[in-house]
């Protein structure tokens, strides 16, 4: 009465799955620098800790006394794992199986890694690599139809951002929904060199007359990561996992939970001398923002996100005394820290996601402006830039800005968050107003100085007066600004404060779903 015999054929069935595409199909994918999607789960997931759902799903034969007489495994591999020790969902493509096509999937397995993640309130983790949703051209002769196009069960993806964290991994060519799934997440990285993306493939664009291109001309790293359609690049797989595991470390598992503080052995009360002299007196000088970020912060806990797009406002996650933190500054070294609107895009994109996890504000203020010009006008600018300030005013989680240097026009009004009485303070280099002097003297002044017998002189005497007036010390004089710090002291500031935002800091939903 034993049931050895069919706990055999299971075990054999299985075998089959880890089989994969077979030798052959294996053996290539190690040729382009890849590993299969069981060596990847294997190289993401803690030790032993991934249980696979669905693993003996595929296609069989059989012959006529009914023994299974050949086996093909679904291409798509899912099932929970840990991730230094935290649950996760994990779902991957095997591309040795049909080139991840979706003709030789199964709906269902993709459907249920989603909607578990959902409903069990888990980071999902998407190992891409697949070329479509829909199947190939051949599927009209295998289903004996063809398909309206539908996005069933992407309401799954979409519900799941506004829950738990989602992380998204382009790790070979990636193509129609493929590529949707990358970019439908909290956070995307792409595999240099090994990697592309694109709504459709070479094949398709050479039929609709769109030139002859290859894979990497029309999805390569270098184009998706700087256009803001995946947020970063790394040369390995192996730093595709970290920068994921990394990403999560931040975030709490689910918005019903606060995000996770670490042990910090670096002293908040730590000072840096180099910050004393960090700002040029000359506002045209330019100083690198990254060294303040890094100073400030608790050592090497600074995660940018989006380094190479929307480059003049830098954004990323930080730690201060061991409390997760987002933070944005502008970078003075890309258009003098200027918003642009691919920089506002990715600003967005941060402070969306720190509201729907619970992530304390802090922006390390150096802004002249929105970026202006012809260029600027037709990028809708002011529009996306709006959408920025609108982001902030809708964020409810505590807000801090520390003005390094400068503070004007519109762009310049995001020291504070309007409608509260967040924490605000600059450094003594601060320089703010409407429009910088340099910039609109010569246009308040127009009349007196067509007047003077000497315009250049008179020019020198009008930036001479106004300069005296300048100082931030004079804005503190009427409570314009609230408190002026020594630069040194700036960690233990923002270590005080993140303690307060963490004590103030409640899992309340945000009014919106999050926007990829």
């Amino acid at each position: 009465m034993s049931w050895q015999k069919e706990i055999d054929e299971l075990k054999h069935r299985e075998s089959l799955a880890e089989a994969m595409g077979g030798p052959d199909k294996v053996a290539r994918q190690h040729e382009f620098s890849k590993l299969t999607i069981r060596e990847r789960i294997d190289a993401v997931a803690d030790q032993a800790s991934f249980h696979e759902i669905g693993k003996i799903a595929g296609n069989a034969e059989y012959d006529e006394n009914g023994e299974l007489k050949a086996f093909r495994p679904s291409n798509f591999v899912f099932g929970t794992a840990d991730i230094d020790g935290r649950p996760v969902v994990l779902s991957g493509d095997d591309f040795t199986v049909r080139g991840g096509s979706a003709d030789a999937s199964i709906p269902g397995k993709r459907l249920q890694a989603e909607g578990m993640a959902l409903e069990l309130k888990l980071p999902h983790i998407r190992l891409v690599d697949g070329m479509g949703g829909g199947g190939s051209v051949k599927t009209i002769e295998t289903a004996g139809r063809t398909y309206i196009p539908e996005l069933r069960g992407w309401d799954l993806v979409l519900r799941h951002l506004a829950v738990a964290p989602s992380v998204s991994l382009a790790l070979g060519s990636v193509a129609g929904i493929g590529a949707a799934r990358v970019a439908t997440s909290h956070y995307s990285v792409i595999v240099k060199s090994s990697a592309q993306m694109m709504i459709a493939g070479p094949a398709l664009v050479d039929w609709a007359s769109l030139g002859d291109v290859s894979k990497e001309e029309l999805g390569a790293s270098k184009i998706h990561t700087r256009n803001g359609a995946i947020d970063d690049e790394v040369a390995s797989e192996a730093e595709a996992f970290e920068a994921a595991r990394r990403f999560l470390s931040y975030l709490p598992s689910s918005t019903d939970e606060l995000p996770p503080v670490v042990d910090s052995d670096d002293d908040p009360r730590r000072r840096d001398e180099a910050l004393l002299d960090i700002i040029p007196r000359d506002p045209r000088q330019v100083y690198k923002m990254h060294s303040v970020i890094d100073s400030v912060v608790d050592k090497d806990s600074f995660f940018e996100i989006g380094r190479k797009w929307g480059r003049s406002i830098i954004t990323g996650f930080a730690r201060f005394n061991g409390i997760p933190v987002a933070i944005f500054a502008e970078n003075p070294k890309v258009y003098g820290g200027a918003w642009t609107a691919d920089a506002c895009r990715k600003l967005i994109r941060l402070i969306d996601l720190a509201s729907t996890f619970h992530l304390p504000l802090v922006h390390l203020e150096d802004c002249p402006g929105f970026l202006i010009g012809k260029s600027s006008e037709e990028d809708a600018t002011i529009r996306i830039g709006s959408q920025a300030l609108a982001a902030l005013g809708q964020s409810p989680v505590p807000y801090c800005c520390i003005v390094l240097r400068k503070a004007f026009g519109v762009a310049g009004g995001a020291n504070h968050k309007a409608g509260t009485h967040h924490y605000r303070a600059a450094w003594p280099s601060g320089d703010w107003g409407s429009l910088p002097i340099e910039g609109g003297i010569e246009v308040a002044y127009k009349a007196e100085l067509e007047a003077s017998s000497d315009y250049d002189a008179h020019l020198a005497r009008i930036k001479e007066r106004l300069n005296r007036l300048r100082s931030p010390l004079r804005s503190a004089e009427y409570f314009e600004i609230e408190e002026i710090i020594d630069p040194r002291d700036t960690r233990r500031v923002l270590c005080q404060w993140s303690a307060l935002a963490r004590r103030a800091t409640t899992t309340e939903a945000p009014r919106f779903w999050y926007r990829p």
